[in-house]
């Protein structure tokens, strides 16, 4: 399996260090429940806690709970997961792999689960928009930690290549002009490692360096009232780290 393979390459990288391994379906909310109990039986202290896991699908599907899954995955587990952790990351640091995508991002809070219309694109760059002002907020309310996302830009991985059809062949044929996935990586590494990020919060990076994302990004108003309709959707206290 990936996952195993992925575990031996990284115990080999790292001289013999201790490697553990977790998987969970993350659009599944229980699943983002029990991963979070296995991690809290496991460890009094997570230093980074990196949500990179992300999706885009074709076609408007509902998960088993009942959640559009783009947004089921790609915000609501981070944000979940996130909460669940929250008293293990206290002085660590939380990073949020985001996207310029969350330009094209129309995130209304009456419609969270695009049941009036969908369109592949415009529905992940809202579930992007929704990263960015979640970390915004959890730095709001959370400031015993270092909460950051950050724009890897167009990777070559196999994202878009989980659904047949157009994606897929734009994601194969374009593949060779996108960034090496360990150039993706990048800034994902410098948040979680970099001295010089230690002290940042409530940014979103590009290549390193602090960006500004769009203005619809910057609403703190929205951001709050995100974290409310979140909270309510997952089954979390309203008030979680007021």
């Amino acid at each position: 399996m990936r996952l195993e393979a992925v575990a031996a390459e990284a115990a080999a990288a790292n001289g013999g260090g201790p490697i553990h391994q977790h998987a969970a379906d993350l659009s599944l909310m229980a699943d983002v429940r029990r991963l979070a109990g296995e991690l809290r039986g496991q460890y009094n202290q997570i230093d980074v806690l990196a949500n990179n896991a992300g999706a885009l699908f074709a076609s408007r599907q509902v998960t088993a709970e009942g959640f559009e899954r783009t947004f089921a995955l790609n915000h609501l587990s981070p944000f979940l997961l996130t909460n669940l952790l929250r008293d293990r990351l206290r002085g660590g640091r939380v990073v949020t792999t985001a996207s310029d995508a969350h330009k094209a991002g129309r995130l209304d809070l009456d419609d969270l689960q695009s049941e009036r219309s969908y369109a592949a694109m415009r529905v992940y760059g809202t579930t992007k928009l929704c990263n960015i002002l979640f970390t915004r907020e959890l730095a709001r309310r959370a400031p015993e930690l270092h909460a950051n996302c950050y724009h890897p830009g167009t990777v070559r991985t196999g994202f878009g290549k989980n659904e047949n059809g157009i994606w897929k062949v734009l994601t194969t044929v374009a593949g060779p002009f996108f960034r090496s996935p360990e150039r993706g990586a990048q800034s994902l590494v410098w948040l979680a490692l970099a001295p010089e990020a230690a002290q940042l919060t409530g940014e979103y990076i590009v290549d390193e360096k602090v960006a500004t994302p769009s203005k619809a990004a910057r609403d703190d108003t929205v951001a709050g009232a995100l974290w409310e309709r979140s909270a309510e959707l997952v089954g979390l206290p309203a008030d979680t780290l007021a």
